[in-house]
């Protein structure tokens, strides 16, 4: 015996079920309008249907496709990128720069690795190292890690006071608001991982006679510290989550995920920015190389 279908009902359940679907989809950039909670982001979420190879494969476009593009912004001269990548230890931000830079000119862009300061540098204000080492007009700058150490491990540590270490949030947020208004977008990436993943990268490290060199007994005892660097990242991420400089958090416990969506990121900022070959001299036409 034949059933009848109520097509109507059976559209209606599955545009329902769909624009659930969609409800529950990780967003990119944490909303403004409440806290960031780490535990809200999945460290292994995937959107859509990507895998390892499909990712790859969209990888070496985005390189191909940015490369060119950052040669348009270098001979433009006129602007400028400037990609942070913060994490946990592990969090793979050496790994993110070789894959998002891959086919990319080195004279289109620069990195910058912040550790501990030097004597000279802590005889200035915490943003002086910082604003040497920004991109110059038509390059790409990369910040591994940032001027957000200083309400990070500063933070935990307590090298410094709460009320000082609690007062830079506004100056990061006037300091980025001047790189935008002068030229220079800024992309924030939180490589977000799970404690567990981190724990076996550090016994992969520790596995492989290759990569020891890597690995720190300071290392251990950061990781003592997991909670508390959490809670410092969840309030940066809250306080500077400006619309002139969002903060992305990007899934980084699946290496491949975390390089596409960054090249994602970087590719479709340049897109954005849509950078332009400079006016030819007039008469070139006319000219004859002898």
């Amino acid at each position: 015996m034949w059933r009848c279908v109520n097509y109507n009902l059976l559209d209606q359940w599955t545009s329902a079920l769909a624009l659930k679907r969609l409800a529950m989809a990780q967003p990119l950039i944490p909303g403004r309008q409440a806290p960031v909670n780490l535990a809200d982001f999945d460290p292994r979420y995937v959107a859509g249907s990507w895998n390892k190879l499909t990712a790859q494969e969209r990888i070496a476009e985005n390189t191909a496709i940015s490369g060119e593009l950052a040669y348009r912004l270098y001979a433009e001269n006129r602007r400028s990128v400037l990609l942070v990548l913060q994490g946990m230890d592990t969090s793979g931000k050496d790994g993110t720069i070789r894959a998002a830079t891959t086919g990319i000119n080195p004279l289109d862009f620069s990195i910058a690795a912040f550790k501990q300061p030097s004597v000279e540098e802590l005889d200035h204000d915490f943003l002086w190292r910082i604003h040497k080492a920004t991109p110059s007009r038509g390059r790409i700058g990369i910040f591994n890690r940032s001027h957000y150490e200083d309400v990070l491990v500063v933070r935990v540590h307590k090298l410094v006071p709460r009320s000082v270490w609690r007062a830079r949030y506004e100056a990061i947020n006037g300091f980025e608001r001047h790189l935008t208004a002068n030229g220079t977008t800024v992309l924030k990436c939180f490589l977000h991982i799970s404690k567990d993943e981190q724990r076996q990268r550090l016994e992969a490290r520790l596995a492989d006679p290759t990569k020891r060199w890597k690995f720190s007994k300071a290392d251990v005892e950061e990781r003592k510290l997991w909670d508390d660097y959490q809670q410092a990242y969840e309030d940066a991420l809250t306080r500077c989550n400006t619309e002139y400089a969002p903060w992305h958090v990007v899934p980084a416990d699946r290496k491949w995920y975390r390089n596409l969506v960054v090249s994602n990121l970087l590719r479709e900022t340049l897109e954005k920015m849509d950078p332009k070959f400079p006016p030819e001299e007039e008469g070139l036409d006319k000219i004859v190389v002898a």
